[in-house]
Protein backbone atom coordinates (compact mmCIF):
# COMPACT_ATOMS: atom_id res chain seq x y z
CA UNK A 1 0.00 0.00 0.00
CA UNK A 2 1.13 3.54 -0.73
CA UNK A 3 2.71 5.82 1.83
CA UNK A 4 0.62 8.88 2.53
CA UNK A 5 2.23 12.15 1.45
CA UNK A 6 -0.06 15.08 2.09
CA UNK A 7 0.58 18.61 3.32
CA UNK A 8 3.13 18.25 6.15
CA UNK A 9 1.91 21.50 7.71
CA UNK A 10 -1.42 19.95 8.63
CA UNK A 11 -1.25 18.94 12.28
CA UNK A 12 -3.36 15.90 13.08
CA UNK A 13 -3.50 13.80 16.23
CA UNK A 14 -1.06 10.96 16.70
CA UNK A 15 -2.94 7.71 16.09
CA UNK A 16 -1.48 4.35 17.09
CA UNK A 17 -3.31 2.46 14.33
CA UNK A 18 -1.47 3.38 11.09
CA UNK A 19 -4.46 2.41 8.95
CA UNK A 20 -6.82 4.69 10.86
CA UNK A 21 -4.14 7.41 10.65
CA UNK A 22 -4.12 6.96 6.85
CA UNK A 23 -7.92 7.27 6.73
CA UNK A 24 -7.89 10.40 8.89
CA UNK A 25 -5.28 12.16 6.77
CA UNK A 26 -7.05 11.26 3.53
CA UNK A 27 -10.42 12.46 4.78
CA UNK A 28 -8.97 15.59 6.39
CA UNK A 29 -7.59 16.48 2.96
CA UNK A 30 -11.03 15.84 1.42
CA UNK A 31 -12.62 18.16 3.98
CA UNK A 32 -10.10 20.85 3.04
CA UNK A 33 -10.89 20.44 -0.65
CA UNK A 34 -14.65 19.89 -0.63
CA UNK A 35 -16.02 20.75 2.81
CA UNK A 36 -17.59 24.23 2.68
CA UNK A 37 -16.99 26.44 5.72
CA UNK A 38 -20.55 27.69 5.15
CA UNK A 39 -22.03 24.18 5.55
CA UNK A 40 -24.20 24.96 8.59
CA UNK A 41 -25.16 28.43 7.39
CA UNK A 42 -26.19 27.03 4.02
CA UNK A 43 -28.24 24.28 5.64
CA UNK A 44 -30.05 26.70 7.93
CA UNK A 45 -30.71 29.13 5.08
CA UNK A 46 -32.21 26.28 3.07
CA UNK A 47 -34.32 25.25 6.06
CA UNK A 48 -35.68 28.77 6.37
CA UNK A 49 -36.51 28.93 2.65
CA UNK A 50 -38.35 25.62 2.84
CA UNK A 51 -40.21 26.62 6.00
CA UNK A 52 -38.65 23.84 8.09
CA UNK A 53 -37.38 26.05 10.90
CA UNK A 54 -40.74 27.82 11.15
CA UNK A 55 -42.58 24.50 11.19
CA UNK A 56 -40.40 23.30 14.08
CA UNK A 57 -40.87 26.53 15.98
CA UNK A 58 -44.66 26.37 15.49
CA UNK A 59 -44.76 22.61 16.15
CA UNK A 60 -46.51 22.28 12.80
CA UNK A 61 -46.62 18.54 12.22
CA UNK A 62 -48.54 18.73 8.91
CA UNK A 63 -45.89 21.04 7.42
CA UNK A 64 -43.08 18.75 8.62
CA UNK A 65 -44.88 15.75 7.13
CA UNK A 66 -45.24 17.52 3.77
CA UNK A 67 -41.53 18.34 3.69
CA UNK A 68 -40.56 14.86 4.88
CA UNK A 69 -42.64 13.14 2.21
CA UNK A 70 -41.11 15.24 -0.55
CA UNK A 71 -37.64 14.31 0.75
CA UNK A 72 -38.59 10.62 0.80
CA UNK A 73 -39.78 10.89 -2.81
CA UNK A 74 -36.12 11.22 -3.86
CA UNK A 75 -35.25 7.83 -2.40
CA UNK A 76 -33.81 5.27 -4.79
CA UNK A 77 -33.76 7.45 -7.90
CA UNK A 78 -31.85 10.39 -9.33
CA UNK A 79 -32.73 13.90 -8.20
CA UNK A 80 -33.61 14.93 -11.75
CA UNK A 81 -36.12 12.13 -12.32
CA UNK A 82 -37.75 12.56 -8.91
CA UNK A 83 -37.99 16.35 -9.29
CA UNK A 84 -39.49 16.01 -12.77
CA UNK A 85 -42.11 13.57 -11.52
CA UNK A 86 -43.07 15.84 -8.62
CA UNK A 87 -43.24 18.83 -10.97
CA UNK A 88 -45.66 16.97 -13.25
CA UNK A 89 -47.74 15.06 -10.70
CA UNK A 90 -47.22 16.70 -7.32
CA UNK A 91 -46.86 14.82 -4.09
CA UNK A 92 -49.09 13.88 -1.16
CA UNK A 93 -49.86 16.30 1.68
CA UNK A 94 -50.94 15.79 5.26
CA UNK A 95 -54.33 17.30 4.50
CA UNK A 96 -54.91 14.85 1.63
CA UNK A 97 -54.50 11.84 3.90
CA UNK A 98 -56.28 13.43 6.86
CA UNK A 99 -59.31 14.18 4.66
CA UNK A 100 -59.26 10.66 3.21
CA UNK A 101 -59.14 8.98 6.62
CA UNK A 102 -61.84 11.29 7.98
CA UNK A 103 -64.23 9.50 5.61
CA UNK A 104 -63.58 6.25 7.56
CA UNK A 105 -62.45 3.97 4.71
CA UNK A 106 -63.40 0.34 5.17
CA UNK A 107 -59.91 -1.21 4.93
CA UNK A 108 -58.94 -2.41 8.44
CA UNK A 109 -55.28 -1.60 7.80
CA UNK A 110 -56.09 2.12 7.78
CA UNK A 111 -57.42 2.01 11.33
CA UNK A 112 -54.12 3.07 12.92
CA UNK A 113 -50.34 2.84 12.80
CA UNK A 114 -50.14 -0.59 14.43
CA UNK A 115 -52.79 -1.95 12.06
CA UNK A 116 -51.08 -0.65 8.93
CA UNK A 117 -48.96 -3.69 8.24
CA UNK A 118 -48.37 -5.68 5.06
CA UNK A 119 -50.60 -3.44 2.95
CA UNK A 120 -48.93 -4.76 -0.19
CA UNK A 121 -50.27 -2.13 -2.57
CA UNK A 122 -48.66 -2.31 -6.02
CA UNK A 123 -49.34 0.50 -8.44
CA UNK A 124 -48.57 -1.35 -11.66
CA UNK A 125 -50.89 -4.28 -10.94
CA UNK A 126 -53.42 -2.31 -8.85
CA UNK A 127 -53.41 -5.04 -6.23
CA UNK A 128 -53.01 -5.16 -2.46
CA UNK A 129 -53.42 -7.61 0.42
CA UNK A 130 -56.98 -6.47 1.13
CA UNK A 131 -58.49 -6.82 -2.36
CA UNK A 132 -62.03 -6.59 -1.08
CA UNK A 133 -61.45 -2.95 -0.11
CA UNK A 134 -59.14 -1.66 -2.83
CA UNK A 135 -61.88 -0.26 -5.08
CA UNK A 136 -62.83 2.30 -2.42
CA UNK A 137 -59.48 2.62 -0.66
CA UNK A 138 -58.00 6.16 -0.75
CA UNK A 139 -54.36 5.00 -0.60
CA UNK A 140 -53.98 4.19 -4.34
CA UNK A 141 -55.47 7.50 -5.46
CA UNK A 142 -52.49 9.70 -4.59
CA UNK A 143 -50.39 10.12 -7.76
CA UNK A 144 -47.03 9.10 -6.35
CA UNK A 145 -44.26 7.50 -8.38
CA UNK A 146 -44.85 3.95 -7.14
CA UNK A 147 -46.97 1.98 -4.71
CA UNK A 148 -44.20 1.83 -2.14
CA UNK A 149 -44.34 5.62 -1.76
CA UNK A 150 -48.11 5.50 -1.31
CA UNK A 151 -47.62 3.03 1.54
CA UNK A 152 -44.81 5.15 2.99
CA UNK A 153 -47.04 8.21 3.02
CA UNK A 154 -49.79 6.50 5.00
CA UNK A 155 -47.37 4.76 7.33
CA UNK A 156 -45.56 8.04 8.11
CA UNK A 157 -48.85 9.90 8.56
CA UNK A 158 -50.11 7.28 11.00
CA UNK A 159 -46.80 7.32 12.87
CA UNK A 160 -46.95 11.08 13.32
CA UNK A 161 -50.62 11.00 14.22
CA UNK A 162 -50.69 7.97 16.52
CA UNK A 163 -47.17 7.46 17.89
CA UNK A 164 -46.23 11.14 18.05
CA UNK A 165 -49.79 12.12 19.03
CA UNK A 166 -49.89 14.73 16.28
CA UNK A 167 -46.86 16.57 17.69
CA UNK A 168 -43.73 15.34 15.91
CA UNK A 169 -41.54 18.07 17.43
CA UNK A 170 -42.74 17.11 20.91
CA UNK A 171 -42.05 13.45 20.16
CA UNK A 172 -38.46 14.23 19.12
CA UNK A 173 -37.96 16.34 22.25
CA UNK A 174 -39.27 13.56 24.49
CA UNK A 175 -37.29 10.81 22.77
CA UNK A 176 -34.07 12.77 23.17
CA UNK A 177 -34.78 13.71 26.78
CA UNK A 178 -35.45 10.09 27.69
CA UNK A 179 -32.22 8.89 26.02
CA UNK A 180 -29.94 11.68 27.21
CA UNK A 181 -27.55 10.74 29.98
CA UNK A 182 -23.84 10.97 30.59
CA UNK A 183 -23.05 7.28 30.30
CA UNK A 184 -20.95 5.65 27.59
CA UNK A 185 -22.33 5.57 24.03
CA UNK A 186 -24.58 8.54 24.80
CA UNK A 187 -24.71 9.77 21.19
CA UNK A 188 -25.41 6.28 19.88
CA UNK A 189 -28.42 6.04 22.20
CA UNK A 190 -29.64 9.47 21.15
CA UNK A 191 -29.40 8.51 17.47
CA UNK A 192 -31.17 5.22 18.07
CA UNK A 193 -33.96 6.95 20.02
CA UNK A 194 -35.01 8.62 16.77
CA UNK A 195 -33.74 6.34 14.02
CA UNK A 196 -34.96 3.09 15.60
CA UNK A 197 -38.70 3.88 15.76
CA UNK A 198 -38.76 5.73 12.42
CA UNK A 199 -37.14 2.83 10.57
CA UNK A 200 -40.37 0.93 11.28
CA UNK A 201 -42.22 3.34 9.00
CA UNK A 202 -42.85 1.39 5.81
CA UNK A 203 -40.38 2.02 3.00
CA UNK A 204 -38.04 4.33 4.92
CA UNK A 205 -34.38 3.42 4.47
CA UNK A 206 -31.59 4.42 6.83
CA UNK A 207 -29.80 6.59 4.28
CA UNK A 208 -32.71 8.86 3.40
CA UNK A 209 -33.91 8.89 7.01
CA UNK A 210 -30.50 10.02 8.26
CA UNK A 211 -30.35 12.66 5.55
CA UNK A 212 -33.80 14.07 6.28
CA UNK A 213 -33.50 13.90 10.07
CA UNK A 214 -30.08 15.53 10.03
CA UNK A 215 -31.44 18.42 7.98
CA UNK A 216 -34.47 18.77 10.24
CA UNK A 217 -32.45 18.65 13.46
CA UNK A 218 -29.61 20.94 12.41
CA UNK A 219 -31.87 23.34 10.52
CA UNK A 220 -34.21 23.89 13.45
CA UNK A 221 -32.13 26.75 14.83
CA UNK A 222 -29.52 27.37 17.48
CA UNK A 223 -31.87 27.19 20.46
CA UNK A 224 -32.30 23.44 20.16
CA UNK A 225 -28.74 22.48 21.01
CA UNK A 226 -29.48 18.81 21.59
CA UNK A 227 -31.19 18.63 18.20
CA UNK A 228 -28.09 20.03 16.52
CA UNK A 229 -25.78 17.69 18.45
CA UNK A 230 -27.70 14.63 17.25
CA UNK A 231 -28.17 15.95 13.71
CA UNK A 232 -24.43 16.49 13.41
CA UNK A 233 -23.92 12.79 14.23
CA UNK A 234 -26.22 11.44 11.52
CA UNK A 235 -24.46 10.34 8.36
CA UNK A 236 -26.05 9.26 5.10
CA UNK A 237 -24.14 6.61 3.16
CA UNK A 238 -24.82 6.43 -0.56
CA UNK A 239 -22.85 4.56 -3.23
CA UNK A 240 -20.55 7.55 -3.78
CA UNK A 241 -19.43 7.61 -0.15
CA UNK A 242 -19.16 3.82 0.09
CA UNK A 243 -17.19 3.59 -3.16
CA UNK A 244 -14.80 6.34 -2.02
CA UNK A 245 -14.02 4.37 1.13
CA UNK A 246 -13.43 1.30 -1.04
CA UNK A 247 -11.33 2.94 -3.79
CA UNK A 248 -9.06 4.73 -1.32
CA UNK A 249 -8.40 1.45 0.50
CA UNK A 250 -9.87 2.69 3.77
CA UNK A 251 -12.25 -0.27 3.99
CA UNK A 252 -9.49 -2.76 3.20
CA UNK A 253 -7.02 -1.23 5.64
CA UNK A 254 -9.60 -1.30 8.44
CA UNK A 255 -10.63 -4.90 7.58
CA UNK A 256 -14.15 -3.66 6.84
CA UNK A 257 -14.73 -4.57 3.20
CA UNK A 258 -18.41 -5.14 2.44
CA UNK A 259 -20.96 -4.63 -0.31
CA UNK A 260 -23.00 -1.45 -0.43
CA UNK A 261 -26.26 -1.82 1.47
CA UNK A 262 -27.37 -2.53 5.04
CA UNK A 263 -23.84 -3.48 6.07
CA UNK A 264 -22.85 0.17 5.60
CA UNK A 265 -24.79 0.89 8.82
CA UNK A 266 -23.79 -2.27 10.63
CA UNK A 267 -20.93 -2.75 13.12
CA UNK A 268 -17.70 -1.57 11.53
CA UNK A 269 -19.55 -0.36 8.41
CA UNK A 270 -19.19 2.89 6.49
CA UNK A 271 -21.18 4.98 8.98
CA UNK A 272 -19.16 3.74 11.94
CA UNK A 273 -15.89 4.33 10.07
CA UNK A 274 -16.85 7.90 9.19
CA UNK A 275 -17.71 8.58 12.84
CA UNK A 276 -14.36 7.12 13.91
CA UNK A 277 -12.54 9.29 11.40
CA UNK A 278 -14.56 12.38 12.36
CA UNK A 279 -13.65 11.84 16.01
CA UNK A 280 -10.01 12.45 15.02
CA UNK A 281 -10.67 15.54 12.87
CA UNK A 282 -11.29 18.91 14.51
CA UNK A 283 -13.98 20.43 12.30
CA UNK A 284 -13.08 23.77 13.85
CA UNK A 285 -10.16 23.74 11.40
CA UNK A 286 -12.72 24.55 8.69
CA UNK A 287 -15.01 26.88 10.63
CA UNK A 288 -14.43 27.93 14.23
CA UNK A 289 -18.16 27.71 14.95
CA UNK A 290 -18.37 24.02 13.96
CA UNK A 291 -18.48 21.38 16.70
CA UNK A 292 -15.09 19.74 17.04
CA UNK A 293 -16.53 16.34 16.10
CA UNK A 294 -18.83 16.72 13.10
CA UNK A 295 -19.51 13.43 11.23
CA UNK A 296 -22.24 14.93 9.02
CA UNK A 297 -19.84 17.58 7.72
CA UNK A 298 -17.16 14.95 7.08
CA UNK A 299 -19.58 12.69 5.21
CA UNK A 300 -20.92 15.62 3.19
CA UNK A 301 -17.38 16.63 2.17
CA UNK A 302 -16.68 13.10 0.91
CA UNK A 303 -19.91 13.15 -1.06
CA UNK A 304 -19.13 16.58 -2.55
CA UNK A 305 -15.66 15.41 -3.60
CA UNK A 306 -17.23 12.55 -5.55
CA UNK A 307 -20.60 13.80 -6.85
CA UNK A 308 -21.20 15.12 -10.35
CA UNK A 309 -22.86 18.17 -8.81
CA UNK A 310 -19.83 18.65 -6.52
CA UNK A 311 -16.15 18.42 -7.49
CA UNK A 312 -16.85 15.21 -9.46
CA UNK A 313 -13.38 13.74 -8.84
CA UNK A 314 -13.91 10.24 -7.47
CA UNK A 315 -16.82 8.57 -9.25
CA UNK A 316 -17.63 6.03 -11.95
CA UNK A 317 -17.79 8.68 -14.66
CA UNK A 318 -14.15 9.64 -14.03
CA UNK A 319 -12.77 6.21 -13.19
CA UNK A 320 -12.87 2.95 -15.13
CA UNK A 321 -13.65 0.69 -12.21
CA UNK A 322 -12.34 -2.39 -14.00
CA UNK A 323 -8.81 -1.19 -13.17
CA UNK A 324 -6.99 1.03 -10.68
CA UNK A 325 -7.86 4.71 -10.82
CA UNK A 326 -5.76 6.60 -13.38
CA UNK A 327 -7.05 10.09 -12.58
CA UNK A 328 -3.73 11.84 -12.00
CA UNK A 329 -5.56 15.17 -11.65
CA UNK A 330 -6.93 14.03 -8.28
CA UNK A 331 -4.89 15.77 -5.58
CA UNK A 332 -4.87 12.53 -3.57
CA UNK A 333 -3.67 10.36 -6.47
CA UNK A 334 -0.14 9.70 -5.18
CA UNK A 335 -1.37 9.06 -1.63
CA UNK A 336 -4.38 6.88 -2.44
CA UNK A 337 -4.28 3.06 -2.47
CA UNK A 338 -6.45 3.17 -5.62
CA UNK A 339 -8.19 -0.15 -5.00
CA UNK A 340 -10.14 -1.54 -7.97
CA UNK A 341 -13.87 -1.29 -7.47
CA UNK A 342 -15.13 -4.61 -8.77
CA UNK A 343 -18.85 -3.98 -8.30
CA UNK A 344 -20.68 -3.01 -11.46
CA UNK A 345 -21.88 0.59 -11.22
CA UNK A 346 -24.51 2.33 -13.31
CA UNK A 347 -22.50 5.33 -14.45
CA UNK A 348 -25.60 7.13 -15.71
CA UNK A 349 -27.24 7.59 -12.31
CA UNK A 350 -25.91 9.98 -9.69
CA UNK A 351 -27.05 9.44 -6.15
CA UNK A 352 -29.37 12.00 -4.56
CA UNK A 353 -27.58 14.98 -3.02
CA UNK A 354 -26.78 14.45 0.62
Amino acid sequence: MNDLKLDPLVELPMIANPHLAYAVRMVHAICSLAGPSSFVDDLRASSRRQGISRAVRDRNTPAIFDWFMEALSYQGISDAIAADYIERHGTVRWKDIADALARHPSCPKLGGYWLFHDCGYEKTSSTCNEPGHISICPLPHHPLRNGRLNQTAYSLFLFMRDIADGDFVGWIDQQLRDADDKGPDRLARLREALIGPLLNVYGVGEKVLAMALSTLLMGAGGRRRLWFEVGAELVAIDTLVHNFLHRTGILARLLAEHSYGPACYGPGGCAAIIRSIAAQIDAGDFNSTFPAVFPRFVQSAIWAYCAQSGLAVCNGNRIDDRRRCENMHCQLFRSCDRIVLRAKIDKNVEESAI
